[in-house]
């Protein structure tokens, strides 16, 4: 299987919506999502993704493992395409990172909001791969809040938070190169 584009993420997460009126017909299931697949389904990036990098609110994400398994199978996915990998870095969000969240998908069992550009860009600064420079660049180029973005990684590193001042150094060379 090649790389999620947005026609396969929004058909996975339908799937998963289908699934989750089976088998939760009482429950509505939220998530934010991270990773390549907000690039992609709320920030416009043209690439393809890995996988779907989302946490459920309010419950562990193993509660949706047989789901997640049942629809790699029926749609030949990786069985991990959906996964909160990204909540390693979830630590560096803003407070108010709510206001900012950028619905995705929404369907009767489930909701699905993406980072805003502001906290994708926090993040991947702090990821800080040569994979993520493109990201940083479209983010930047689609006007996210610098001033929001550059308060909070001096807040992080006024804390001490690991990490804050690669991110930092990270965001300005991308902005030196722009």
């Amino acid at each position: 299987m090649g790389p999620l584009t947005k026609e396969i993420m929004l058909a996975a997460l339908t799937e998963l919506n289908e699934s989750l009126a089976r088998d939760r017909p009482n429950e509505f299931i939220s998530m934010i999502m991270g990773g390549g697949g907000a690039m992609i389904l709320a920030h416009g990036f043209p690439r393809g993704t890995m996988d779907i990098d989302a946490i459920p609110r309010g419950m562990s994400p193993e509660v949706l493992t047989p789901q997640v398994h049942e629809i790699a199978k029926k749609l030949s996915l990786p069985a991990d395409w959906l996964n909160p990998y990204f909540s390693t870095f979830s630590h560096v969000l803003p407070v108010d990172y709510a206001e900012r969240l950028v619905e995705v998908y929404k369907g009767n069992h489930l909701k699905v909001d993406a980072l805003g550009k502001e906290e994708m860009l926090i993040m991947k600064c702090f990821a800080a791969r040569t994979k993520d420079i493109p990201h940083a660049r479209a983010l930047i180029k689609r006007n996210a809040d610098l001033r929001l973005v550059e308060a909070r990684l001096e807040e992080l590193l006024k804390k001490r938070i690991p990490g804050a001042q690669k991110a930092i150094d990270f965001l300005q060379v991308i902005l030196d190169e722009s």
